[in-house]
């Protein structure tokens, strides 16, 4: 049911109009066609998920090619638990590696090995012609830089701390 609601058209979603609504509906259908479409992409040439090849690269771009388990949970965004089984299997394909820190002995370390190099260099390609594909390819340079700009303040803002942009389970 759609009404006028202080100048603006409301839509189903309390709280957003119509034109708030479409936003974010068009932005979240683009964001999550894009993920799945560059996971399968990986995925089928690589045996290598999205978050793989994000965390393989976190690997080799740290100085020492290696970083703490809950370090790369925080980079990911994703749940500790989560990380220690994606290591595992990256692990089981030789990938990486996984030992205790040598400066602090209960904390455990995932180091990309020189296979996980070279398996990265070939999804990196991949990875590469699929953003300029699907994100890049449908936009001007202005809308490029202005989707840039948008999405490096609402980054910003969720980063800032509030407490109900915190990853993982309450």
């Amino acid at each position: 049911m759609e009404g006028i609601i202080g100048g603006r058209t409301a839509s189903d979603t309390p709280g957003l109009d119509i034109a708030e609504q479409r936003a974010w509906q068009n932005f979240l259908d683009a964001a999550l066609r894009l993920y799945a479409t560059m996971n399968r992409s990986l995925t089928e040439q690589h045996r290598l998920t999205l978050n793989d090849v994000r965390l393989l690269d976190m690997l080799a771009k740290s100085p020492t090619g290696a970083a703490r388990m809950g370090d790369l949970a925080v980079g990911l965004m994703s749940l500790p638990s989560r990380v220690t089984r994606q290591i595992h299997r990256l692990e089981v394909q030789g990938l990486v590696s996984r030992g205790a820190s040598p400066v602090d002995g209960r904390g455990v370390l995932a180091t990309i090995t020189p296979e996980g190099r070279e398996f990265l260099a070939d999804a990196m390609k991949t990875y590469g012609a699929a953003v300029r594909i699907h994100f890049l390819e449908p936009l001007s340079r202005a809308q490029i830089a202005a989707m840039g700009e948008n999405c490096r303040r609402i980054s910003a803002r969720l980063k800032s701390g509030a407490p109900s942009a915190k990853i993982g389970r309450v």
